[in-house]
């Protein structure tokens, strides 16, 4: 919205301490140094038009002549970056925090400290050559509802993290029945951590092709700058051609090893990206139970420090894949009040054994099923239904793809069929849930098996969905209300999802909310 308050006073471009108002609360602005960051992510954003340009002129003397052009657009980048910081302020109130900005136009924005779910701080590479965060305060609502302040000062950031948690909780995040939060130091107590051998070992689970869509990206992206055609014809056509002659006069055997070869190089630079990726992602990982909750920072040229306030984890999602699975890796991740903005991650333990994962997820309070647990399959009823409706759709098309084209196509739907009845049939097996320990737990997953266990006290809500064909049928779906994921059970019969809900809402009825902490 468009501020009609008075505007702040002036401060000084060289003071970043609190300037007092009317009021008596603070307006501070960002740290001056945080300008050189800024300008230098502007300057990078201008790489690619200017390598553009480069291509357009065609010669290094035409080139050139952009050169004064190029240092005007970077000192008009550099003075709106300027003048952007100084018309950007903010304050921390007693009830909310809020941020004024804009050169044209003023623009308030004021987030109560009730709505504010979580406060995470940034460093990319050259803020963090400063000491310089960028702070973010998730408020749930995802995309431009978050506030953000980029650049402030390392201590600042842990000031207003620390004021936000206090004024959102009340006093300092500490369960005093949680025996982790009593064994927790002020420099924390750490679970769990990743040395470059791990992530070495983490990234070559991580398989990844993402580098070819970056390459079709950027040549959409440079499309209208220059012709890739005859880029091609001059740079790679001809040795390209050259290479395919040789390649057809040598017979059938060297293709054939030249096209393991390639394979081979696919899979190499698949295996040398995942590795990467983890690198930057992953490096420096470290879990910590604080009396707060737990700290995890990770960050390679981004560094990253989030902290998760333990009494508000609902739940967990144990999870792993196929192949990394029979090496006994799994993943651990937290369902916070404070990631339901979809975008938040939680990974608390990206890669590890099962005997690391347990201690993380007791400082969580949420057990694992024990070994004796009774687990429940769901009828099967919902899969042969659905099943059977895909099966009815294949059929149709089949047989107007067999009318229209050729006769000899009506067996085509048969091998899909079978795979929708496959496919259905393990679907079905891997599904299974359990009540044990106070807790829901639900198994799901085929080539990607998972496990979700929540206490009964922190779901939200419970609801039986039932369309007509289940209602028919005598099956429904039991939702489990997680703010910060979904968790829910398909194919249960009716009586059993009853019973569901009726031992949840008991559960969740049997506490005094009035007088526990915020679950």
């Amino acid at each position: 919205m468009t501020d009609a308050a008075e505007t702040p006073a002036p401060i000084a471009p060289e003071d970043h301490a609190a300037v007092t108002v009317a009021e008596g609360e603070p307006v501070r602005r960002t740290a001056p140094i945080g300008l050189l960051v800024r300008l230098v992510d502007s300057v990078r954003q201008a790489i690619l038009p200017a390598i553009g340009i480069f291509f357009v002129a065609g010669e290094v003397r035409e080139a050139l002549g952009f050169l004064p052009l190029l240092g005007l657009v970077v000192m008009v980048i550099g003075f709106v970056t300027w003048l952007g910081w100084w018309k950007t302020t903010y304050r921390v109130g007693a009830e909310d925090i809020r941020v004024e900005s804009g050169i044209v136009s003023r623009q308030a924005r004021s987030v109560p400290y009730a709505r504010i779910q979580d406060v995470s701080l940034e460093q990319p590479l050259v803020a963090r050559l400063y000491g310089l965060v960028r702070v973010k305060f998730e408020t749930g609502a995802g995309g431009g509802e978050d506030l953000n302040l980029a650049y402030v000062t390392e201590s600042e950031a842990e000031r207003l993290r620390e004021t936000v948690r206090a004024q959102r909780e009340g006093a300092l995040d500490i369960d005093a029945d949680d025996p982790a939060a009593e064994a927790a130091t002020a420099d924390g107590q750490a679970l769990f951590a990743m040395d470059e051998k791990r992530l070495l070992r983490f990234g070559l689970f991580e398989f990844s092709l993402v580098i070819f869509a970056v390459i079709f990206g950027a040549i959409g992206q440079l499309d209208f700058l220059f012709s890739w055609d005859d880029m091609y014809d001059a740079v790679l056509g001809d040795a390209l051609e050259g290479q395919g002659r040789k390649l057809a006069a040598m017979g059938l055997a060297a293709q054939v090893l030249s096209a393991i070869a390639a394979a081979a190089g696919v899979v190499a630079l698949g295996l040398v990206t995942g590795v990467v990726q983890t690198f930057v992602r992953d490096h420096g990982f470290l879990l910590e139970r604080t009396a707060k909750g737990f700290r995890r920072r990770r960050g390679l040229f981004t560094r990253t420090d989030v902290v998760m306030p333990a009494h508000r984890v609902q739940a967990m999602t144990l999870g792993t894949k196929w192949f990394r699975r029979l090496f006994g890796w799994h993943s651990l991740k937290l369902v916070s009040l404070a990631s339901d903005a979809k975008k938040a991650s939680h990974v608390v333990v990206p890669f590890g054994q099962m005997d690391e994962i347990v201690p993380v997820a007791e400082a969580a309070r949420i057990a694992l099923p024990p070994e004796s647990i009774a687990w429940v399959r769901p009828t099967p009823k919902a899969w042969i239904d659905t099943a059977l409706i895909v099966s009815a759709g294949i059929l149709v098309i089949g047989a107007v793809v067999a009318t229209t084209v050729s006769p000899w196509l009506l067996a085509a739907p048969v091998p899909l069929l079978a795979l929708v009845g496959g496919l259905s049939w393990f679907s079905w097996r891997r599904h299974r849930h359990a009540t044990a320990l106070e807790q829901v737990f639900v198994r799901t997953g085929i080539l990607s098996p998972q496990l979700t266990a929540a206490p009964k006290v922190k779901l939200q809500s419970v609801e039986i969905a039932q369309g007509p064909l289940a209602q028919w049928r005598g099956y429904a779906t039991v939702q489990f209300g997680l703010a910060g994921g979904t968790m829910e059970i398909p194919g249960v019969p009716i009586d059993e999802a009853r019973r569901l809900r009726h031992e949840v809402i008991e559960a969740i009825a049997a506490v005094d909310f009035s007088v526990a902490q915020e679950a």
